[in-house]
């Protein structure tokens, strides 16, 4: 690995996934070169994603297609990341035995040393190792690689909530703050680069800081106040947050922090009561819309996005009708809407009273239809003049 070779890597899923896929090209920089002709590639990471099966088969639809051009470049170095790789582990090994290296969210600052292995031992290898004491190394990313303007940053990964259609806590694992003085490190050094906007990445960040010991934690809404001190930092969001989990301290930041962005996702994934119990969401739809009213009362025009499932099972007419009435409440400005489909090892895959194929699609297209005609009213409503910011 003396002279530099060709990387490609394709990323599926969040934007966990793809500041994961920087961080891989950042640290494979010293023996190897970005491409984006995955033909021209000597080493081609798929990085999968496995919280919708869509994005699942995709992945596994496109490491199949790479059988061929392994046997026509044996020496080519094939590494399956992310989600799909933790979840099936050494049986995507058996299911792929072209595939060189199977590796988890928590090992991929492992890589560098995982490459040279498979190429000594010759043989598939597998990371997927998930340890209780993991944290996050300090990691300062390459201005040079990325936009240079706007950067994720991570600031915690996994989650500690088990909702029953969800297989992030299997997948990430439970939840793992970094230290704020890496997270703030690693801000400044974007700010110093150029770097304007920033988007604080994890799949719960309202509950940053609570795996921190108590005397010296420091919850999200005062991470986002000493980021907003950061000099040459414009703009800053957020994603993703768990209404349960959402503070009146971090409401209030709206009010508060010129600096952050008037727009915030609040995934509710249903209408209905019963369904969100199903989904062990941990709370119901008068808690949730008490934090949109008090949201905004902060931020009068903030733009408010959500994520929904349609057709989990037992899911009624009533249930999906709730569903769209909440919609109409709350006149999102967007949303990303889904079908529910089973991701072992999630509880819902045993629970009974499934939907058929045929309703939950005729379910989501209705839901779509109308979100799209929500999402083309409020984006009017820009156009109009009756937001300005």
């Amino acid at each position: 690995m003396n002279q530099k070779k060709l990387l490609y890597i394709e990323t599926f899923g969040c934007q966990m996934n793809d500041r994961d896929s920087e961080i891989m090209r950042q640290l494979l920089a010293n023996a190897f070169e970005p491409t984006e002709l995955i033909n021209d590639a000597d080493a081609i990471i798929v990085n999968t994603c496995s919280i919708r099966g869509k994005a699942e088969q995709k992945a596994y639809s496109l490491l199949g297609a790479l059988r061929k051009r392994k046997k026509e470049k044996p020496e080519l170095i094939i590494a399956a990341t992310g989600c799909v790789a933790q979840q099936e582990g050494a049986k995507m090994l058996s299911r792929m035995p072209h595939v060189n290296l199977v590796i988890g969210p928590q090992n991929i600052y492992q890589l560098p040393d995982l490459f040279v292995e498979t190429q000594r031992q010759g043989k598939g290898l597998v990371a997927t190792e998930m340890v209780k004491s993991f944290r996050i190394p300090p990691f300062l990313p390459s201005i040079q690689d990325g936009h240079p303007y706007k950067r994720f940053v991570t600031i915690m990964q996994g989650c500690n909530n088990f909702c029953t259609y969800c297989i992030v806590p299997f997948t990430r694992g439970r939840e793992i703050s970094r230290k704020p003085e890496d997270i703030l490190a690693e801000v400044n050094h974007l700010a110093a680069g150029g770097v304007k906007e920033v988007t604080l990445l994890g799949q719960n960040v309202n509950s940053y800081g609570n795996d921190h010991p108590v005397a010296s934690r420091t919850g999200f809404a005062a991470l986002l106040r000493k980021v907003a001190e950061i000099k040459g930092i414009e703009r800053i969001r957020f994603t993703t947050s768990n209404p349960n989990d959402l503070s009146l301290e971090l409401m209030r930041c709206f009010a508060e922090l010129d600096k952050l962005c008037p727009h915030f996702h609040l995934p509710v994934q249903s209408g209905s009561n019963t369904v969100l119990k199903r989904m062990n969401r941990k709370y119901t739809i008068e808690h949730y819309l008490e934090k949109v009213a008090t949201l905004r009362e902060f931020c009068p025009g903030i733009a408010l996005t959500t994520d929904l499932i349609v057709g989990f099972p037992g899911e009624t007419d009533m249930d999906f009708q709730a569903t769209m009435a909440l919609i109409e409440q709350v006149r999102y400005h967007s949303a990303f809407s889904f079908k529910y489909s089973n991701r072992p090892p999630a509880r819902a895959c045993d629970f009974p009273d499934p939907i058929p194929r045929e309703e939950k699609e005729r379910r989501l297209a209705v839901l779509q239809q109308r979100l799209q005609e929500i999402t083309l009213e409020r984006n009017m409503e820009y156009i109009h003049g009756i937001h300005r910011f």
